[in-house]
């Protein structure tokens, strides 16, 4: 096979306040043309840096210490920054993980797609309009046409993603970055844009390096697979010898790591603690301190790749240990005799419908959008009810509607009642009040923390705000509490949100919800940027949450696995409405509404001739 990209010890320093860290330390990946090389690991390990050094996109306090990256027959380090603007976008491209700060504001998606297609094909006026409504057609954007004229501010986080993937796509270039490209996707849309990609790399020889935390979509895409950690890779093997045979003890965690109904009521296998601060200087295995299997042998040493096969290499000292694959992994607990059940409403929905005004002004008069119509459910004391369906449903709607955060514009009716009071009356401190009761954790964790707030101030202005009677010292306490609980580090508290990967962005997120102690979190797509290792710890958080202080959640995801070991009832939602609800075992394993049934078999699974 032909290579289309040969990467040689990349090596990327980072400097940050807390010194010079190794974001990248001597990586080596070949990929061939039409094939899908898939990174995976923890958020933080260097994964997205990888993928900015391929583009020579790293921020200003990021440098290429060393290393080769060549692209076909170019020396991608050699060319110059004019040189590179014609490779960019044409001959490799890149879906960045968050479109929402990737897509310019003032310009509409449109315009934006144009700008690659002048730049990078020789279509001109009507024929790239025609293109670029093309490409939107295909990454499944509704009324395509229409959305032309849109700007990012105007769409879902789903939407704004497929519009960054038909930016991506729109040169057909020969290599495409995709760093999470179906995060912020559900199932169906997911699906279908898998499916757009697999079928230009078999129309097009077109390579992808696939950066993604969803072992499901590896399983489904992958040829090779490099798992990566604290800067270094770790395994690399096919797709097929990962999953039947994963040697590295951090990929066998992983893969127990995975949520599922046959695990409801029970600890998830999370592995313990984080990834270690990329500044410090590492003498043996950098996963040892998280390990099981670790023995005094693992430390003393630098650890090379060893290989098992000739495709097949593993990073650890133990590999051919016959004691190593005979070690079991940490037990399950089972939990399930420590549920309770309340059968108490804590939230009663009645008839709720949200209407948007839009246009107006030199546009004409406006124009009115029901995005939410007479949707009715209620939610019991320490139950988690999933909001489930395709982006654009209504889902976050909801749950912006229920803490008022919806424009003055927006005509909303129905009742909410919270604990006796309907939200939509309150007003003022009463409104306040409830805000003591009912949190949220919004789905785009970049622009939802204040960039100019250092994380102990972001998660202190809660609790001051809504709980002013707290003590200093219980905050101080609380707020390391906190961070152990989401799987960060206590000096995490004296950092900006841009010094963390989005994973932990989101962590932070998770934790400001928590931090005035509600009893009912609107969580909106709440794992959707976390790996596997730390969405099991987050899950775990939650049920803890609801067994100890019968905290409720409205789950807002596209994440079936999480839905099946999380919620208790399930409300699949489609244009707006809600078309089955009831026990999620009921819904997952017998559903009655075509949509429904159409929306679960678009779920990815974990290939079975493979785990």
């Amino acid at each position: 096979m032909t290579q289309q990209l040969n990467v040689k010890n990349l090596v990327v320093d980072l400097q940050t306040e807390s010194g010079l860290a190794r974001a990248v330390d001597a990586l080596n990946l070949t990929l061939q043309k039409g094939q899908t090389f898939a990174l995976v690991g923890e958020s933080g390990c260097g994964k997205s840096m990888t993928a900015l050094s391929l583009l020579r996109l790293l921020p200003d306090n990021a440098l290429i210490q060393s290393g080769q990256v060549n692209l076909s027959d170019v020396d991608v380090f050699q060319l110059s920054e004019n040189q590179m603007r014609a490779i960019r976008g044409r001959r490799i491209s890149i879906i960045f993980q968050e479109p929402s700060t990737s897509l310019n504001p003032v310009m509409t998606v449109g315009d934006q797609i144009l700008e690659v297609i002048f730049q990078h094909t020789s279509l001109k006026g009507e024929a790239a309009h025609a293109r670029a409504i093309e490409w939107l057609i295909k990454v499944g954007l509704p009324e395509p046409a229409r959305r032309m004229g849109s700007y990012p501010f105007e769409m879902s986080g789903g939407q704004l993603q497929r519009v960054m993937i038909a930016i991506a796509l729109a040169a057909e270039p020969d290599l495409l970055i995709a760093d999470e490209p179906t995060t912020a996707l559900d199932v169906t849309i997911q699906a279908q844009i898998l499916d757009l990609l697999k079928s230009l790399q078999k129309e097009r020889g077109m390579a992808m390096l696939l950066i993604t935390h969803d072992l499901a979509v590896v399983s489904g895409m992958a040829d090779q697979v490099a798992l990566m950690y604290a800067g270094q890779i770790v395994e690399v093997a096919s797709a097929a010898d990962f999953f039947v045979r994963p040697s590295h003890p951090y990929a066998k965690l992983l893969l127990q790591a995975l949520p599922g109904e046959d695990l409801r009521g029970r600890q998830l296998a999370a592995i313990h603690g984080t990834v270690p601060p990329l500044t410090q200087v590492f003498q043996g295995c950098r996963f040892a301190p998280r390990c099981p299997y670790q023995t005094e042998s693992c430390v003393e040493k630098s650890v090379p790749m060893t290989a098992l096969t000739e495709e097949h290499h593993v990073r650890c000292v133990r590999v051919h240990d016959v004691g190593l694959q005979a070690l079991s992994l940490p037990p399950l607990l089972d939990r399930s005799s420590i549920l309770s059940v309340d059968d108490s409403v804590l939230l009663s929905v009645q008839n709720l419908s949200v209407t948007y005004s839009m246009g107006g002004g030199v546009m004409g008069g406006r124009q009115t959008f029901q995005a939410v119509k007479n949707v009715s459910f209620d939610i019991q004391k320490g139950q988690t009810l999933a909001l489930v369906g395709e982006s654009g449903c209504g889902k976050t709607t909801i749950g912006k509607a229920l803490l008022q955060l919806l424009t003055p514009q927006t005509q909303v009716s129905g009742a909410a009642v919270l604990q006796g009071q309907n939200l939509f009356q309150l007003k003022g401190r009463d409104l306040m009040a409830s805000r003591r009761q009912l949190q949220i954790i919004f789905q785009n964790p970049f622009a939802s923390l204040n960039p100019r707030m250092r994380v102990q101030e972001i998660l202190e202005e809660g609790m001051k705000s809504l709980h002013p009677e707290w003590p200093s010292e219980q905050r101080q306490a609380d707020l390391k509490l906190l961070m152990d609980q989401v799987g960060l580090r206590k000096d995490a508290l004296d950092r900006y949100p841009h010094e963390f990967s989005g994973g932990q962005r989101q962590r932070i997120a998770i934790a400001r919800a928590l931090a005035v102690k509600p009893s009912l979190i609107v969580c909106d797509e709440p794992t959707s940027a976390l790996d596997v290792s730390v969405q099991a710890q987050i899950l775990n958080l939650l049920r803890e949450l609801q067994d100890s202080l019968g905290v409720s959640f409205l789950f807002v995801t596209h994440n079936i696995g999480v839905v099946a070991y999380l919620a208790d009832r399930v409300a699949v939602m489609h244009a707006g409405e809600i078309v089955e609800i009831g026990d999620a075992s009921q819904i997952l394993n017998n559903p009655q509404a075509m949509y429904t049934k159409t929306l679960l078999s678009a779920v990815p699974q974990l290939n079975s001739a493979l785990a």
